[in-house]
């Protein structure tokens, strides 16, 4: 090139010739930077570059010092400016490429609308905001925590009491009157016997002797066949025990404490394989009724009462089997929903707790295979499965290594918190979900 055409350069060419593309390099991609935006720790990144990095990551920090930036990153004008002037093809090539690619663009669009909803709180108000949403939150956690105290105290003095009572005391020691709390829980029919129990004074020792054939006499006269059916049937399994077999969730946590509040905090996490454990480990005592309960033989089978349908558990049909692997597999949270239902009658309130949590988690969970799937995930599935797996594991060690030395007011509050609070907190935690699907969409 000859002297005069070297004089004849505009001056933005002559630099050009002097600085090279690598020298204005995003970190993110190594690549000439795109729309620059510098936070405000003086890193510079193209702006979907940075985009990508806040929806993968949820931070607003840096990608390279990991220092968090304030307020909503801009493009920095001049430097864009510059380079565009500096390097116009090679700004074009990129701008071309970037356009093409539809999960730039729509991470650009998310990180937008994440800006746009950040500064429509002016900075006048924000603090105010603030604190009237923390009082709101403080009030609302005292009064869920009074709550909380009322509930444990309520169970404490009333439920365990009253029901801890037969399911540990042996059969020979019932007094009348606890023989006829025991007639009374096998259903509301039930009462029509109480009068002629009473009168005869039937304790514990006198019940344990007593036949089908005096029940269908005076002074019994139980002349309906299923009703007779159900308490001689009940009878037996009170005389294989030596006690009374626990009938409700109080009764079961009365007998099984560690057992009730393991499978309380592991149907949360992973419920399909804590239906495997109790397939696995306990059978007879909690999987019949559990897979009986929600896939009775006959879904026109109208039952006269909830115990009633504990009296004859068999095995499960195939039919049965089909509904509790199709409901297992996609829905195993609706199983627990469907059994807390069938128990609202005695169980009202409780039942409509885990009822909530139920949803809840549902919808958590579909939330869990929505990421694990858009952001091409898949690759970690096994991971997940074993930590699962160990979770699970780690839980049930720890059951049953440190439960006797556990004091039972801290097992109590445990046990309350995750069947009355998890709806609560599983609230906030699909609150925030939904945010999250809206950010990225």
């Amino acid at each position: 090139m000859t002297e005069s055409e070297t004089s004849r350069d505009s001056p933005v060419t002559r630099i050009s010739r002097q600085i090279s593309a690598s020298e204005f390099s995003c970190h993110c991609c190594y690549d000439i930077l795109v729309n620059p935006t510098t936070l405000n720790c003086g890193h510079s990144f193209c702006r979907h570059c940075l985009a990508l990095w806040w929806r993968s990551s949820k931070k607003t920090e840096c990608p390279e010092c990991r220092e968090k930036w304030e307020g909503f990153p801009k493009v920095n004008i001049l430097l864009r400016d510059s380079i565009e002037a500096l390097f116009p093809d090679a700004i074009q090539k990129r701008k071309e490429d970037i356009q093409e690619d539809s999960d730039i663009t729509q991470s650009l669009l998310a990180f937008q609308k994440y800006g746009n909803d950040l500064t429509q709180t002016t900075p006048g108000t924000g603090a105010a905001n603030q604190q009237q949403v923390g009082g709101f939150f403080s009030g609302v956690l005292s009064a869920l925590t009074g709550v909380a105290v009322v509930l444990l105290v309520y169970h404490w003095s009333s439920r365990e009491s009253e029901h801890d009572l037969l399911v540990h005391k042996p059969v020979a020691k019932w007094t009348a009157e606890e023989v006829v709390l025991w007639l009374e829980q096998l259903g509301p029919w039930a009462s029509l016997y109480k009068e002629s129990f009473l009168s005869e004074r039937v304790n514990g020792r006198l019940l344990l002797t007593l036949a089908e054939e005096e029940f269908s006499k005076v002074p019994y006269s139980i002349e309906n066949n299923s009703h007779r059916k159900a308490i001689i049937m009940e009878l037996e399994r009170v005389k294989t025990l030596g006690v009374k077999p626990p009938q409700n969730l109080w009764e079961y946590k009365a007998v099984n404490p560690g057992k009730s509040l393991f499978l309380l905090y592991a149907l949360k996490s992973s419920p399909r394989l804590s239906i495997l454990y109790l397939y696995l480990f306990d059978y007879t005592e909690a999987f019949l009724p559990f897979i009986h309960t929600i896939c009775p033989v006959q879904e026109d089978e109208q039952e006269e009462d909830i115990i009633a349908k504990f009296l004859d558990l068999k095995d499960p049909t195939w039919k049965q089997w089909r509904r509790f692997l199709l409901k297992y597999s996609f829905l195993p949270y609706q199983l627990i929903a469907e059994f807390a239902w069938d128990w609202l009658e005695m169980h009202y309130w409780t039942s409509r707790f885990i009822i909530v949590n139920a949803m809840l988690l549902s919808v958590l969970e579909l939330f869990s295979f929505w990421r694990l799937w858009s952001r091409r995930g898949l690759k970690t599935l096994t991971r997940r499965l074993w930590s699962h797996i160990w979770k699970v594991s780690t839980q049930g060690f720890v059951v049953a290594i440190f439960w006797p030395i556990i004091p039972q007011f801290v097992c109590n509050c445990l046990f309350y918190w995750a069947l009355y609070f998890n709806p609560i907190i599983n609230i906030d935690l699909v609150v925030k979900e939904v945010r999250r699907l809206e950010t990225d969409v």
